[in-house]
């Protein structure tokens, strides 16, 4: 029965909730401050006990707010001893008869169950630790001197109580000795349920100060402990590391046990198990660092560092701030800041960089540019402040200083935000002197500066120095080809700027373009691309600049070259060339060029080549020269070539450039499209034409080769989806194009054909957004297709709508034509 009732207190003991335990705290310290006060005898020392004793129900009071935060295993285990702790007190007292020699032991012994609460609630806020740490010091600090001892006890009362306290303590000792040596067995040889009992166990006896350096040391419970850490299940691995920790705040000697390689090498492994684990060991080896010997063995340990700076971005703040700590102690080695920058923890790096030894900072500068860097990476050390020590290293007279910082300045400039800090330090102007300097132990600097000014180059600020492309141009003679293909590369990024014309005017002032032809003849591909690229951007402005010669080497390369690159930018040189120079044109068909051009463009748009755009605008834009109107002869052998249909299919291209070239294009060759078929049909007098022949435009029978004809070309369609898009550019190409189907003879046929194809609708809409040039050419034709009837009754009302408010909003040059237009349309009787 008694047994039972036991169980059931134990039961009940056990599922208290943590401010149930709280509140017996606070109700057992009272009742222990009071038998203190009403003691009759050693007044002083109780009375001074007492006032220490009510400092605690205060302070506990607030805990029971944060139930569900405080509640965890390790502050209800220190909880419950210290509620222990006060009961034993109360019974001694009585036990004596508050003839309280061992006052100033049980003050002690309360102390140190304050210190366990202190240490068990470490991640509590500071005001509560502040407080416990203040009451464990003044119970720890209480001592009674021998006056205070009772003088009025007769001498078998004091022998009395010497035996019973003296038995007392033999039978506490006996019970200690028994359970040090279960435990040493447990952990020994115990099954893991055993064992993890023994570690509790052992914990008890550390918070207790029941444990010596002589016992672990017999033992071997370090070993022991970390040889089961290795194998353990995970869920004892942190109480088994938290027992570390406690043998390392209570036994110095304990850390030295457990700094060598081995114990080392097994704390690391867990460094990657759970929250809890992951934490606890943080802590412990940040608490080992004190030793010299660990922080030298620690980085060395494969994967600890990479597992630290994990655990720093982690979501753990506690093991996070602890982390930072440890990566913080072991960045006195250089090594180690190395393998937390590979990590991806720069901060010590810089730090490094800005504060460390000219050797420590050329060893962060080399490592950090042989790093293979992601653009996260170089955003991270550009956002530390990595690049204006790397700037300063630059400036300084050691030339191995210049080398490394140079070298990792490269490897961060491939980032625009960085690219805008270099500029910002002012350095273009230290690597264009570097360039031109003939200093032979120089030399070895000027690959790496030439990269950074190519990558420099990319940022629009590069043109607020309008001189440096001057400089670049004037290097390129000097220079090593590797040297001449960065300067290449940065002399494309300023040219292709759209901000720089005036830049561009002056290189072609300065001669660029004789100086670039020179390096079509290399044989380094890198650099006869980049000069052929350049020449395609600086003769857009200044064709005029291109003579006969310079066409000849164009023309050799196109026809001789296998990269698709060098192609594209020489066709788009030679279409840069003015279409009135009939010479370059007859020069260009006798080097047969029309199936190169069909087969590049061809090639582009069946591979998705990344050129194709630029391809596109090329070939379009010298098939212009090929389409000439007034050259019916030099139509007709483009037509056999298969102009036309490339021509089409550039109506689909995603250049709206190459677009209106094409329309362009066809509108040219649209143009002879109705005197060709009536000289055509007059052929077909003596043979029967093809059924499919006859065309429903020019009434006529007409063919794509011989007469150019859009609608049998299918290029109506495209076009009227062009006006339809958001491309107003190609707007005008396109309605000049659309002209030609309205010319006075085929007018009704043309206007029928495009509203069957739904232009009027797209026409309307260039009313509404196009430019002032392309709305003149579409009033054009809606005034030719409202000239019908059937059309007027159709479109008119919708019309109205668009056209009266162009003629409200639009340009003043418009109104006459809108008025025009209106009076066709006959509504006015709608207003």
């Amino acid at each position: 029965m008694k047994i039972n009732l036991a169980m059931k207190e134990v039961k009940e003991m056990e599922n208290r909730t943590f401010s149930e335990v709280v509140s017996e705290i606070i109700a057992s310290t009272d009742e222990l401050a009071s038998i203190s006060k009403s003691s009759e005898t050693e007044k002083e020392m109780f009375t001074e006990l007492a006032l220490v004793l009510e400092k605690i129900p205060p302070i506990f009071n607030d805990l029971r707010d944060y139930d569900k935060i405080m509640d965890t295993p390790s502050i209800r285990k220190a909880v419950e001893s210290l509620e222990k702790e006060i009961k034993r007190a109360k019974c001694l007292i009585k036990v004596h008869n508050q003839k309280m020699k061992h006052v100033e032991s049980i003050a002690h012994d309360l102390g140190r169950s304050l210190g366990l609460v202190l240490f068990a609630t470490v991640e509590v806020s500071t005001q509560f630790k502040t407080q416990i740490g203040g009451l464990h010091k003044e119970l720890m600090n209480m001592k009674f001197n021998e006056n205070c001892s009772p003088t009025s006890t007769s001498t078998s009362s004091q022998t009395t109580e010497f035996i019973c306290d003296l038995r007392v303590e033999e039978i506490e000792e006996e019970q200690i000795s028994i359970k040090v040596c279960d435990i040493a067995l447990h952990l020994k040889y115990g099954n893991d349920d055993e064992f993890k009992r023994a570690v509790a166990g052992l914990k008890e006896l550390i918070q207790s100060k029941n444990v010596d350096d002589e016992w672990l040391n017999e033992e071997g419970i370090i070993s022991i402990l970390l040889n089961r850490l290795g194998s353990n299940k995970s869920a004892n691995r942190p109480i088994i590391i938290q027992v570390l920790r406690y043998l390392v705040w209570n036994s110095p000697a304990s850390k030295e046990m457990m700094a060598d390689v081995g114990p080392l090498s097994t704390l690391v492994k867990s460094l990657a198990g759970d929250e809890e684990e992951r934490r606890e060991t943080v802590g412990l080896l940040l608490e080992l660092c004190d030793l010299v010997n660990v922080r030298r063995r620690l980085g060395r340990i494969q994967g600890c560092i990479v597992m630290l700076v994990a655990i720093l971005k982690g979501d753990d703040q506690i093991a996070s701030h602890d982390a930072r700590k440890l990566l913080n102690v072991l960045s006195g080695n250089s090594q180690n800041v190395l393998y937390m920058a590979e990590a991806g923890y720069f901060k010590p790096m810089v730090q490094h960089l800005i504060e460390g030894s000219d050797m420590n900072k050329i060893l962060m500068a080399t490592g950090l540019s042989r790093m293979e860097h992601t653009e996260q990476s170089k955003a991270s050390l550009g956002e530390e402040g990595a690049i204006e020590p790397l700037v300063q290293m630059f400036r300084t007279e050691k030339l191995e200083a210049k080398l490394s910082a140079l070298s990792a300045l490269q490897s961060l400039s491939g980032l625009k935000e960085n690219v805008q800090r270099l500029i910002n330090s002012g350095i273009v102007i230290s690597l264009l002197q570097l360039l031109f300097s003939v200093t032979s132990v120089l030399m070895t600097l000027r690959e790496p500066a030439a990269a950074i000014l190519a990558k420099i180059s990319e940022s629009e600020s590069i043109l607020m120095n309008r001189d440096v492309a001057l400089q670049m141009l004037s290097l390129l003679n000097l220079s090593s080809p590797v040297i001449q293909n960065h300067l290449l590369q940065a002399l494309n990024n300023i040219a292709a700027n759209p901000g720089a014309l005036e830049v561009r005017k002056k290189m072609v002032e300065s001669g660029a373009i004789q100086l670039l032809f020179p390096f079509l003849m290399e044989d380094n591909t890198k650099i006869k691309s980049g000069a052929l690229q350049l020449l395609y951007t600086l003769s857009k402005d200044a064709p005029e600049e291109l003579e006969e010669s310079h066409v000849s080497v164009i023309l050799n390369i196109i026809s001789s070259t296998n990269s698709k690159s060098e192609r594209v930018f020489a066709v788009g040189i030679l279409s840069n060339v003015p279409v009135t120079q009939k010479k370059m044109t007859d020069m260009l068909r006798k080097a047969n060029l029309l199936p190169i051009l069909i087969s590049i463009m061809n090639s582009s748009l069946a591979n998705s080549d990344v050129s194709v755009s630029l391809a596109s605008e090329s070939v379009a834009g010298l098939l212009v020269r090929f389409t000439n109107p007034f050259d019916r002869r030099l139509q007709l052998h483009s037509a056999e070539q298969g102009v036309i249909p490339l021509l089409v299919k550039l109506l689909s291209s995603e250049s709206p450039v190459a677009q209106s070239k094409a329309a362009t294009s066809l509108a040219q060759l649209s143009q002879n499209s109705l005197s060709l078929s009536k000289s055509r049909n007059s052929r077909w007098l003596c043979v029967p034409p093809p059924k499919d022949s006859s065309c429903e435009v020019h009434g006529r029978h007409c063919f794509i080769k011989r007469t150019f004809c859009l609608v049998k070309a299918d290029a109506i369609r495209p076009m009227i989806q062009i006006l339809e898009g958001k491309e107003s550019e190609v707007d005008e190409a396109v309605l000049s194009a659309l002209t030609t189907l309205l010319e006075d003879e085929i007018c009704d046929n043309g206007s029928n054909y495009i509203v069957k194809m739904s232009g009027v609708e797209a026409i309307l809409k260039v009313l509404g957004s196009g430019h002032i040039d392309a709305q003149q050419k579409a009033l054009w034709i809606l005034e030719r297709i409202f000239r019908i009837e059937e059309h007027r009754i159709k479109y008119g009302e919708t019309a109205w709508s668009v056209l009266v408010d162009m003629s409200q909003n639009g340009d003043s040059s418009l109104k006459s034509t809108i008025a025009k237009l209106l009076a066709r349309l006959e509504l006015f009787q709608f207003q």
